[in-house]
């Protein structure tokens, strides 16, 4: 690839700062919830609306336009945003000039019915239908019916440089692929996002220059499916991995999220040869029981799925790895149940995302299975996960008492200023005092201390702040 020249390029504060400018641009205000793809979109989102005309700001009663980028994964999420959505609704009646879009994929599943159940909604717009923000926004303020919910088979999104909206300037994302083809019995995904595509190699390797020419020191790949990435049967993720960690050894990558089916012992010896990758693999199984992951249409077993970890265990030894667990799924039996149980105290997962199934519409398993467990069932199975994951936590936590990692420092703690937390390779969460580090270093710090969250020590020395963004 050839070299990037950045003589003419403007970063996202350059941008940002340019159009706050204008006093007559009409300001956006973005609120994002679910996924870290659907974070990634709102930056791709303010790109758009900034290219536009529009300038962002950070409260939303200042705002003449509200975008929610939404999620639809479990019923909990949307009871969120439709209860966000009661607070715009209090502000129309004083602001009744302010528009209300719904972005993402609860725009996608329930499309016109945002228009009609939801009178504060302006503007429905999904995941392939970005581009046209500024448009439906003309069209909403004519009191027009303003929605687009076309899937796109080729849209990635390829050439517009997000606008990054961590304001620490630390870690910032890149989606490589959209879409997902697996289609799960239980998942929405498929039909919120559409069909799976992978970005050109090229572009992904253009903003990677961009997001380290704006001073990052941490940039993650996402998809519903990294390892799925396949760009004209050239470059695999293996090889994409490779081409990114060798931009700049100095920015760490990592990568999420990944599949059991689809992940390759080429993608473990990538992170096995590039230091600046993080050792840290976030592999869902959802399930312990081979009749549920049958199921569940995930196409693996449970030897299959140990086999992986065996594999993670042999080339990276001292790699983080965490997953997905749904409790109470369809006809989930206690026997069901326990094989989920035996196998985490198998795997010894070092952290995990637990949630009791809850049924999506137009999914295969909401077609065709009874959801029959009953919730007070569903909900102690889950605490029982909980607990043990804890436990289980807590063990690898003391596991790395007394051991000293290199941390990315994020931001303060959240408990107190005096402190600073970051992650390490592994992705664990570590709390230390500040002394003279600063947001952005990368600092050596000894584990004294742990909870099954967190791990807590401090700075060997200030000597070992080992570099700055800038």
């Amino acid at each position: 690839m050839q070299k990037i020249d950045f003589n003419h390029y403007k970063t996202s504060q350059e941008r940002t700062e340019a159009a706050k400018k204008n006093p007559d641009a009409p300001k956006l205000f973005i609120e994002t919830f679910g996924c870290q793809m659907n974070f990634a979109d709102s930056e791709t989102v303010a790109s758009v609306m900034i290219d536009n005309g529009f300038v962002l700001t950070d409260d939303y009663q200042t705002a003449d336009v509200v975008f929610i980028n939404t999620c639809s994964v479990r019923d909990n999420a949307e009871l969120r945003i439709r209860n966000r959505l009661s607070i715009y609704r209090f502000i129309k009646k004083t602001k009744p000039g302010l528009i209300v879009g719904i972005l993402g994929c609860m725009a996608e599943r329930l499309k016109e019915q945002l228009l009609e159940q939801e009178k504060v909604v302006d503007i429905v717009a999904g995941p392939d239908s970005y581009r046209s923000l500024p448009q439906l926004v003309r069209e909403a303020r004519q009191g027009e019916s303003a929605i687009n919910v076309l899937l796109s088979r080729e849209e990635t999104y390829a050439d517009i440089s997000p606008i990054r909206l961590d304001k620490n300037r630390v870690s910032a994302y890149i989606s490589i692929t959209r879409g997902c083809d697996n289609m799960c019995a239980f998942c929405v995904v498929p039909f919120t996002r559409g069909r799976e595509r992978s970005r050109e190699p090229e572009t992904i390797i253009r903003e990677v220059h961009e997001i380290i020419a704006e001073g990052y020191k941490e940039i993650m790949l996402l998809g519903q499916n990294v390892d799925k990435y396949n760009w004209n049967e050239q470059v695999n993720f293996a090889q994409l991995l490779k081409m990114v960690a060798e931009v700049d050894s100095r920015v760490r990558i990592r990568f999420a999220t990944s599949y059991p089916q689809d992940f390759t012992d080429e993608v473990l010896q990538e992170m096995a040869n590039h230091k600046n990758i993080c050792k840290y693999i976030h592999l869902p199984v959802q399930h312990g029981s081979n009749r549920m992951l049958d199921k569940m249409h995930r196409g693996y077993n449970r030897q299959w799925y140990l086999d992986r970890i065996a594999a993670i265990r042999r080339i990276i030894p001292d790699c983080g790895i965490s997953t997905d667990l749904i409790a109470g799924y369809c006809t989930e039996t206690e026997e069901d149940h326990l094989q989920t149980l035996s196998l985490m105290e198998e795997v010894k997962f070092d952290y995990s995302f637990m949630f009791f199934y809850s049924e999506r519409p137009k999914t295969y398993a909401a077609r065709n299975y009874p959801d029959d467990v009953p919730d007070e069932v569903k909900k102690r199975r889950l605490n029982e996960i909980i607990e043990l994951q804890n436990r289980i936590s807590l063990e690898s936590n003391h596991r790395d008492m007394n051991k000293t990692f290199e941390v990315l420092v994020e931001g303060e703690s959240k408990k107190s200023p005096d402190r600073f937390s970051g992650r390490n390779s592994q992705n664990k969460t570590v709390v230390f005092p500040r002394r003279n580090a600063k947001i952005g270093d990368i600092v050596e710090v000894v584990i004294t201390e742990c909870t099954s969250a967190t791990l807590l020590g401090h700075i060997v020395s200030d000597k070992d702040i080992i570099s700055k963004i800038n």
